[in-house]
């Protein structure tokens, strides 16, 4: 027993080692040589998008698929839990940790940029012509697209599986662990350990992309209405501050900090978007919302599993749909570890159904609200505020905010908000992040997430400073590819654990009822007697 545990201690020691060594060596190279290293990114993420992008595509469609199968089928019904279980936080504070973690700050930073670049710069340039109202209706229904359900299915799905192991089978909330239905209980640890590796990598590498977001976002915001330079030492400012805070927050435990932050983040987007609605044309907000779901359910299918073969020419979908989907991936291990671990006594289809609906029809709001009120002043107005946002998508939302009152008032609570928003999402990482490099522990010792808090600040920085967003969305689909795979096999791996849990509780119950009959019979017998 001592020696497994001595050699248990050593796997984890391991994996903590090489975990924290190979990001601290991109950490170094990203800030020594930053010009260098902003022109590799671009190589790498150009050749892996054209190469892998139809990889991306179809595991993000055969995971839609896979979870609402899932939702309708008999397994909906288990609880990620014990069967008498009850969840841990109310409705409310678990959709706003759900999205506060998930990608609060990435729907803020693309809530305009994207329908704006979309309408300026169709995605169908070969039949449909730019800042034309084609394709301000196709810019909202792919933004729709991006933010839907294929985004949350890739969460839920990672979600699941530790969810499902940790809580319910009492394991730990290890990545590896949740491979063994497919893999074998005893698979080698060699093998344990890489995968253990890659999911810590992918989540810093993920978060360090939503982290560098915002603060691109912050300091355009700040130059923006503010006037403060937007320089490197402005972004390092703003990390350093965001650091201290997120440490603050993560050592006061989940419990406290995050779900504090994660209502605090609701109610100031609320306020946000109730203002572009009283302010904004409200009847083209809500006909923008209704068209652009009916175009999102229309293309579904066609927007999935969109490439074109005969002309050769993917590149707008690598820089967008690919982009997204790696980056999502990338980051899936942690949101999965921090959803599991905020669903705990919830059923599977209430899982499922809660993750893959309600987020994303909070995405939609947004997207019509602010998206959609871009979009209308771009079509009526025509002063070019979608070529602004196409030379800087960080100041997409100040200039939108700017053509309505209280400028600066709003301005500024965008900013608390997408601070707010990063805050949470570093905290819930360095918490999980933690967990899995000290053995998939549910409550990570505080020494850890000081220093797993730490360097995630200090990778953000690197890769912002060194080559900005390209570095950023290289970053994600490097660690995304490999783990793509991993998130594709655990959909075998969930139905192997789920059959066999499913025979076993038939043939408990078939034992059960034949007992309960053969009672019955005997009690028959005593009263004919009688």
């Amino acid at each position: 027993m001592k020696k497994h545990n001595n050699l248990k201690k050593k796997n984890r020691n391991f994996v903590y080692a090489v975990s924290f060594g190979i990001i601290l060596i991109l950490t170094l190279l990203a800030a020594i040589f930053p010009k260098t290293f902003g022109a590799y990114a671009q190589h790498t993420y150009d050749a892996l998008a054209l190469n892998f992008g139809w990889l991306f595509l179809i595991i993000v469609f055969v995971l839609d698929i896979f979870l609402i199968f899932l939702a309708v089928s008999r397994y909906g019904r288990f609880k990620l839990g014990r069967d008498d279980e009850e969840p841990e936080f109310s409705f409310i504070s678990w959709i706003g940790m759900l999205f506060s973690a998930g990608l609060g700050v990435g729907i803020v930073f693309w809530g305009v940029a994207e329908p704006l670049t979309h309408y300026l710069h169709s995605p169908f340039p070969n039949s449909v012509d730019g800042q034309s109202v084609e394709s301000a209706r196709l810019a909202m229904g792919y933004t729709f697209f991006h933010w839907g359900i294929s985004q949350w299915s890739i969460f839920a799905m990672s979600g699941l599986i530790v969810a499902y192991f940790q809580f319910r089978k009492n394991r730990d909330g290890l990545i590896s662990t949740a491979m063994e239905p497919v893999f074998g209980e005893t698979y080698k640890r060699p093998y344990r350990n890489i995968i253990d590796i890659l999911a810590i990598i992918a989540t810093v590498m993920g978060i360090a992309t939503s982290i560098g977001l915002g603060i691109l976002q912050i300091a355009g915001g700040l130059n923006h209405v503010f006037k403060v330079p937007n320089t490197s030492l402005t972004l390092i400012l703003i990390t350093v501050l965001m650091t201290l805070i997120f440490l603050g927050s993560a050592l006061s435990g989940i419990n406290r900090g995050v779900k504090w932050l994660s209502n605090l983040n609701i109610m100031i987007g609320a306020l946000l978007l109730l203002f572009i609605y009283i302010f904004g044309d409200l009847r083209f907000i809500v006909e923008t919302f209704t068209v652009s779901i009916g175009d999102y359910l229309t293309h579904f299918i066609q927007y999935s599993l969109r490439m074109d073969p005969y002309t050769g020419d993917n590149s707008w979908i690598q820089q967008w749909t690919v982009f997204y989907w790696a980056w999502v991936i990338s980051w899936s291990p942690f949101i999965g570890g921090f959803v599991a671990r905020v669903s705990r006594g919830r059923t599977i289809r209430e899982f499922v159904v809660g993750v893959l609906i309600i987020p994303p029809f909070i995405s939609f709001l947004w997207i019509s609200g602010f998206g959609g009120t871009a979009i209308n002043w771009a079509l009526h107005h025509q002063d070019g505020i979608e070529k602004i946002v196409d030379q800087d998508y960080t100041v997409a939302l100040f200039e939108l905010l700017s053509k309505f009152p209280l400028y600066e008032v709003t301005s500024a609570l965008a900013i608390i908000l997408i601070f707010t928003f990063i805050v949470t999402s570093a905290d819930s990482t360095t918490h999980i992040v933690s967990g899995m490099a000290t053995g998939g522990v549910e409550n990570p010792k505080r020494k850890h997430k000081m220093v797993w808090g730490i360097l995630i600040g200090a990778i953000s920085v690197s890769l912002t400073v060194a080559g900005g967003l390209t570095s950023l969305q290289t970053a994600s689909v490097v660690t995304g590819l490999p783990f793509s795979i991993i998130l594709f096999l655990m959909i075998f791996s969930l139905m192997n654990a789920l059959r066999r849990e499913h025979t076993k509780h038939f043939k408990m119950t078939h034992i059960d009822d034949e007992k309960d009959f053969s009672r019955t019979i005997e009690e028959r017998e005593r009263d004919n007697e009688m």
